[in-house]
């Protein structure tokens, strides 16, 4: 008698129908995405907003200061708030990366986690990102979710529910209370939380440090200290980052050149932005734009709102 297919098994077999292409494929549904990359991708820099990754085949490592995350099948990884870091992938044709996202609606986990109350345990102090297994309930509710996304009725009528059943099991998981932290305004985590959304709403402006610490209620080191052990970066590296992440998906999304996306992410000088953009990713920024649109060919509609298929 066959054995029967896995859990991972029946996820691959979905997964290959719902992301046939490389790259980075948009499903029925606002907030989910596939990514499938079929060769390994060496340690590169990476913007996540709030998002849950779940790898169902392949392996990632993500890298935020001296930390690493290992991630591959059958686990995932919880962003609690927009985080650049560095990430290299393990793939291949016969075994390609297959991995699922799914966007934190900010609403919805405050609304979870009200409900639930606050987060607690002081031995388990919130982190921006940490990887974790899959347990058994996650895991059946994201093979649900998989199933009803290869049907529009389906999808139009059960998905977001599931989707919102995913959210409850992450937020009642091992990584639940950074989620929930991120949410309580009045934490020194959910300060920081604050902030990071305001540079993301922001970046093209003028930001500087005092103001931002002014409005997370803080003094500027206390600002530097917490937004460092929440980032691992300072407040002006990761300002930095956020605009040349973005520059990039504007040179990729919209074909725009270099001086122009420049300008538009807030950097006075296209000479400055030039220097900085390949001292950041390694190559300029012509190079850059185009790898990144043979890597990441989006299908269908518009890209993520980060560039995140690595």
């Amino acid at each position: 008698m066959p054995t029967p297919p896995s859990r991972q098994d029946k996820m691959i077999a979905l997964m290959d129908r719902l992301a046939p292409s490389q790259g980075y494929t948009l499903s029925s549904l606002d907030g989910v995405g596939f990514m499938r990359v079929n060769q390994s991708v060496p340690r590169t820099p990476v913007l996540y907003e709030p998002c849950i990754v779940i790898v169902c085949q392949g392996r990632k490592r993500g890298y935020l200061g001296e930390r690493r995350f290992i991630y591959d099948a059958q686990q995932y990884l919880v962003l609690s708030v927009p985080l650049p870091f560095e990430s290299e992938t393990e793939a291949s044709e016969a075994e390609p990366l297959l991995a699922v996202k799914i966007d934190i609606d900010l609403a919805v986990a405050a609304e979870l986690a009200l409900v639930l109350g606050p987060a607690a345990p002081a031995n388990n102090a919130p982190v921006s990102m940490c990887s974790t297994a899959m347990d058994d309930t996650l895991g059946d509710a994201v093979l649900r979710l998989l199933g009803a996304l290869l049907c529009p009725v389906e999808a139009q009528v059960l998905a977001k529910g599931i989707l919102r059943e995913i959210l409850y099991r992450v937020l009642t998981g091992e990584q639940g209370g950074a989620v929930r932290a991120a949410l309580a305004q009045h934490s020194q985590f959910g300060k920081i939380g604050k902030a990071l959304r305001r540079i993301h709403a922001g970046f093209s402006g003028e930001l500087d440090v005092p103001t931002l610490a002014h409005e997370a209620g803080m003094s500027v080191a206390a600002f530097h200290a917490n937004f460092k052990s929440v980032t691992q970066t300072s407040p002006i590296q990761y300002l930095k980052s956020t605009r040349l992440h973005k520059a990039r998906l504007l040179m990729v999304q919209e074909g725009l050149n270099a001086s122009t996306a420049s300008n538009r992410v807030g950097y006075e000088s296209s000479s400055q932005f030039s220097r900085e953009f390949k001292r950041f990713f390694g190559r300029s920024p012509v190079q850059e734009a185009a790898v990144m649109k043979t890597v990441l060919s989006q299908t269908p509609g518009e890209a993520p709102g980060y560039v995140t298929a690595h």
